[in-house]
């Protein structure tokens, strides 16, 4: 029997097995853009080919498949999601337009060549229906029918694909969005429907709107790829349980995705961090940045303490989503980013990339633009003959004509073109982790860097000397990095509830009967999932601010059970504690106040574990490959640098840079100030000579 995780990305769809004798087994292959549920039948044809089996035969014994893909973020991104109407609270159309009065937190209110915000829904099919729901949960008045049956008939004749229905105050009493979902479920046949309190039943009118209308947006298109995707898997014979990856870093299962489309946002990179968890935990480095380079993005996170952090404060392009969600940032810096020059004459890499279709112009396809993987080839740091393990043979030639047409605008050689890619891309990606880290009060020096991706391990030791960084780890499985972070994955789901009340006159009593209710809720999900029930295990949290602040902090270590007034004072010494930890000041003389209560409820799972490779000695020559040239501005320009073979590395092996290692799926570049140690796992740990600060 098999264990199978599939992230599929803009370039390459990763497929990574576990069997039954406890060996991973990786594989990529092309992503398929017009169908991705396509690219994860070939990737596990693949695997078949690989176990000599049938596809029939290898899907049957897959027991478990986990999945994670970009599909519902490119579709908010590139605006190709549905045609969608809203019905809201009459008089109330226009707060996902107004928001809070600012712009788009990334976008600065000094640039005018931003058009205006438009929203998902256009006014004309925003449209208000008589009902009003307290913030008490009091139903003062009840939903007309007659005028939501109305909006509903001018929805349907504007042909929309799918309806938000967002009632001010729903998350304190649903009823009257429940009456309004069900009457647009039962008058509008397959068209995708949503309510706020089903997406987000938490307070903040904005923030609940949008999020829902998001989900609407990418709903139909999640549903049908979900469909299409397990009817392709069952046509194969596959029997097993198909689970996929949340935004939030867990898994669910596709009925419970479905119905909530907004939590595939950003499914794929949410896996990321629980590989970098796992490789610092084995590493014995808590604190970790996180990146995974791929062939079309660049997705950055933080481990801090062990723990992966989370938000609700993301932006998605223009687009507010607030649920709970791995703090993932992404941007445009892939080995499939394009090069390019701008109306100031200055050199730029990415947002836009080849993608899988054509690639990069080294492909030899119809790519003609040049690529980070364009330079990385020029400058020596991929071999021509072994990518993708000798699958693709790259075209040097194809590859310094696309990089010349930057060349010469510049005034620059072919070989120095490539180094201004080469160093453009790796400043582009130190901005963003900066901002995630530098600008929030953290030290890069207190963290490892974990690369991940086939573009990372290339770009991740010079990364790290340009941000002072003194670790570098690439895990085993880098190039399948959020696939390998899918084992690690915990099973189960968020919820969330609101209750805004001060400490000093908090309802002990409510907040009991509303985390009664999420664990209710906890339990009826996990059997319908066909989880036992005392596999569950219930993470009790709360967010909690001062009086007056506009931000709240997530404080966690909420006993199960009946709280008590001594529960509640305990919470409130940990809210102190924690403030301090991150702002570096506390209030204990100020009041405080709850916003949101939390559960988090996850199946146990069997622990994570990879085997280990031979014990050898520091001398890594039995593994030395062959030796090329690779271009070391600390060297000199080109040197002839010795090539290493992953797979015949051995624990213990120290290489001293400068140095390659070629995996079949990545390539390790060690620069001139490292020295990488290869660990039990066959891990990568990077160390710079020239900073001795412990990340530990």
């Amino acid at each position: 029997m098999f264990k199978v995780c599939i992230d599929v990305g803009g370039t390459f769809t990763d497929c990574l097995v576990l069997d039954e004798a406890g060996k991973f087994t990786e594989f990529k292959t092309p992503t398929t853009p017009e169908d991705a549920s396509l690219g994860v039948i070939n990737a596990l044809a693949k695997a078949a080919r690989f176990y000599g089996q049938t596809l029939q035969e290898f899907a049957s014994k897959v027991y478990l498949l986990v999945h994670g893909t970009t599909l519902a973020t490119n579709a908010l991104l590139t605006g190709k999601g549905a045609r969608v109407g809203m019905i809201t609270t009459k008089g109330f159309r226009d707060v996902m337009e107004i928001r809070r009065g600012f712009k788009n937190i990334r976008t600065s209110m000094f640039n005018v060549f931003i058009p205006p915000y438009r929203p998902l829904v256009p006014r004309r099919l925003r449209l208000g229906v008589a009902e009003r729901t307290l913030h008490t949960g009091q139903v003062r008045t009840a939903l007309n029918a007659a005028e939501t049956q109305a909006a509903i008939k001018k929805l349907k004749a504007e042909g929309v694909e799918a309806v938000a229905v967002c009632f001010l105050h729903s998350y304190a009493n649903p009823e009257n969005e429940q009456k309004a979902a069900q009457i647009c479920r039962d008058r509008l046949n397959g068209v995708y429907v949503t309510a706020s309190h089903e997406v987000l039943p938490a307070w903040r009118e904005h923030e609940r709107f949008s999020t829902t209308v998001v989900s609407a947006y990418i709903g139909p298109a999640s549903s049908k790829y979900l469909d299409l995707l397990e009817g392709r898997l069952k046509a194969v014979a596959f029997k097993g349980s198909l689970l996929i990856v949340q935004s939030d870093g867990l898994v669910q299962s596709v009925e419970q995705t479905k119905k909530k489309a907004v939590s595939l946002i950003a499914s794929g990179p949410a896996a990321a961090p629980q590989a970098a968890r796992y490789c610092g935990r084995v590493s014995s480095y808590p604190n970790l940045i996180s990146i995974d380079m791929g062939g079309t993005s660049l997705d950055v996170s933080l481990v801090c303490n062990g723990e992966v952090n989370h938000t609700t404060e993301s932006w998605v392009g223009d687009e507010r989503v607030a649920i709970k969600m791995v703090d993932v940032h992404s941007a445009g810096a892939g080995g499939g980013s394009k090069a390019w020059i701008d109306s100031l004459g200055l050199l730029r890499v990415g947002p836009e990339s080849a993608g899988a279709e054509p690639g990069p112009a080294c492909y030899g396809k119809e790519g003609k633009e040049p690529t980070v993987t364009d330079a990385d080839l020029i400058l020596g740091y991929i071999p021509e003959d072994y990518f993708l393990g000798g699958e693709i043979r790259l075209n040097v030639e194809r590859a310094k004509k696309a990089v010349k047409k930057i060349g010469d605008p510049l005034n620059l050689d072919v070989s120095e073109a490539a180094q201004a890619i080469f160093t453009t891309v790796n400043s582009l990606m130190a901005d963003q982790i900066t901002e995630l880290s530098t600008k929030r009060g953290q030290d890069v020096r207190d963290f490892a860097l974990v690369a991940g991706g086939g573009a990372g391990p290339i770009h991740a030791a010079q990364l790290a000397e340009l941000l002072g960084i003194p670790v570098v780890i690439v895990p085993r499985f880098a190039s399948l990095y959020s696939a390998f972070g899918m084992f690690a994955m915990d099973i189960g789901r968020d919820y969330v509830r609101s209750y805004i009340t001060a400490a000093d006159t908090m309802d002990i009593p409510r907040v009991n009967r509303l985390f009664r209710e999420m664990e209710a809720q906890a339990l009826q999900d996990c059997k319908a999932a066909g989880m036992p029930s005392q596999d569950l295990a219930l993470i009790r949290s709360a967010d909690m601010r001062y009086l007056g602040q506009f931000h709240e902090v997530e404080i966690g270590g909420i006993p199960v059970g009946e709280l008590t007034s001594q529960d509640i004072q305990a919470l409130l010494q940990s809210f102190h504690e924690r403030h301090r930890e991150l702002y570096t000041f506390s209030m204990p003389f100020r009041g405080v106040e709850f916003l949101n209560f939390r559960l988090k409820a996850i199946a146990k799972k069997m622990e994570l574990k990879l085997g280990t490779v031979a014990q050898g000695t520091e001398d890594p020559s039995s593994a030395l490959k062959r030796k090329r040239h690779c271009f070391f501005k600390k060297s000199g320009g080109y040197v002839e640098t010795p090539v290493y073979e992953g797979e015949r590395l051995q624990a213990g092996n120290a290489i001293p840079g400068p140095a390659v290692i070629e995996e079949k799926t990545t390539t390790v570049v060690i620069p001139e100030a490292f020295t990488c140690r290869v660990d039990p796992f066959r891990n990568y740990l990077m160390t710079s000579q020239g900073n001795k600060r412990s990340s530990s």
